[in-house]
């Protein structure tokens, strides 16, 4: 039995109490989703040494797949993303598509030549098998017992979904952050399987400081006295982690922009009055960061999170294969690298380091200079900037780019949701 649940006194909105999670879970409405069964009919066993009897891989496809199935792109999501890479917002789909400008007839990803393939990934909390699923054999959700995943498994499950749509090799993989992991590992696992590869503020392995940011984020997550250790999920409404949740997105959300970006949208502007001091929330910035901590809440599970994110931490190409440089030398895609110069997370650094690793190793590689005050988030923000990089490297062009060469200037309009915060993170969501 889990302990007495806790009221927490965070994350309070009109909207009515939190989900103890916001994960999809079979009988929900599938939306745009389609479900593929991926381990062969075997276990699907994981690289930490746990194993899943069942997978299902949610996924979501764009345009049509070509006679010679020779058009396919995939897009691997970012941290908290899910399948619903493009279209609308509706009652199976909370948030429209995290990239919905970048993919779509005549945009950048272009669905009237392209067959696009966005899955979510193992672990995850949007159809795919995660923590918040039944475990086989019962009504329970797995919860705690969910083994722990890495960036391998996900490509793994990502490989087999490509066979259940008659898909050898990928015309292109697409993919920022963690997307970025994964397009990465593909063309290291699979090199004969991918055709492009566009790898957008991402890096060959987690930095120090990033597996410290996620740390935090997780252990907010963990002392949420309603987590329960992870078994929650037969909670009320209100009484689930999402106050550890919430603390986790604020922190996340404060590295994914630049300091200039805060100053420029809220500065030292207040929502309190000014003589009071007191106020438990007085400047804006941190009315935003509650708001965006909720909303994560709302859509997301503490579980998938915990997982996700340490699949993060875990990402390392050289893990098992002699080092970085060796596994470099297995892609044989070209690649076209982006980087955006304010990100502070994933610096333009790491980038860098990944273009000369690829040349060093005999890959035809790129590298381009996105100049935006977004930070982090401007892969997906700057899409003015990107949007033609890809479009040409996709119809063929050669990578182009190098470090020192002139930045790519993005011009940036932020969308406003109703409660007049930009929504910068989650729509296009990460």
């Amino acid at each position: 039995m889990s302990p007495e649940p806790t009221k927490p006194a965070a994350v309070a909105s009109s909207a009515g109490p939190v989900p103890v999670s916001g994960a999809w879970v079979p009988g929900d409405p599938p939306g745009c989703r389609e479900f593929a069964p991926v381990g062969r009919g075997r276990s699907f066993q994981l690289e930490a040494g746990g194993q899943l009897s069942e997978v299902m891989v949610a996924y979501e496809t764009w345009g049509e797949l070509n006679a010679a199935a020779s058009n396919a792109v995939l897009v691997p999501h970012a941290l908290t993303g899910d399948s619903h890479a493009a279209g609308r917002a509706g009652p199976a789909h909370p948030t429209p598509g995290w990239w919905d400008d970048m993919i779509g007839p005549g945009a950048a990803i272009d669905t009237d030549h392209y067959f696009v393939v966005c899955p979510n990934v193992l672990g995850g909390c949007q159809g795919t098998t995660g923590p918040a699923h039944p475990e086989p054999g019962s009504t329970r959700p797995y919860g705690s017992r969910f083994p722990w995943v890495t960036i391998r498994d996900m490509v793994r499950t990502q490989a087999d979904l490509a066979d259940h749509l008659g898909i050898e090799r990928w015309h292109a993989v697409v993919g920022g952050s963690m997307g970025g992991m994964q397009a990465l590992e593909w063309s290291v696992m699979y090199p004969h399987r991918v055709g492009r590869l566009v790898a957008l503020a991402t890096t060959a392995a987690a930095s120090a400081q990033q597996i410290g940011w996620s740390l935090v984020g997780r252990r907010a997550i963990e002392v949420d006295p309603n987590f329960s250790g992870g078994d929650f999920y037969d909670r009320a409404p209100g009484f689930g982690p999402h106050a550890g949740l919430s603390i986790a997105r604020s922190v996340a959300q404060i590295t994914y922009r630049s300091e200039p970006a805060y100053a420029q949208r809220f500065g030292r502007a207040r929502v309190a009055n000014r003589g009071d001091l007191g106020a438990p929330v007085r400047y804006d910035v941190e009315s935003y960061l509650d708001y965006h901590g909720e909303k994560l809440a709302r859509r997301f599970d503490a579980n998938s999170y915990l997982r996700v994110n340490r699949a993060m931490d875990l990402h390392d190409l050289g893990r098992g294969r002699n080092g970085i440089a060796r596994a470099l030398e297995r892609i044989r895609a070209p690649i076209q690298v982006i980087s955006i110069n304010s990100d502070a997370l994933y610096p333009p650094s790491q980038q860098e380091d990944l273009y000369r690793g690829l040349i060093q190793a005999g890959a035809e590689a790129g590298f381009v200079s996105i100049d935006s005050v977004e930070g982090h988030d401007g892969f997906l923000l700057a899409i003015d900037a990107i949007a033609p990089i890809v479009a040409s490297f996709l119809a063929g062009g050669q990578p182009g780019g190098r470090p020192g060469d002139p930045v790519v200037s993005a011009r940036h309009t932020t969308s406003v949701e109703p409660s007049g915060f930009p929504d910068h993170h989650e729509r296009p969501d990460r």
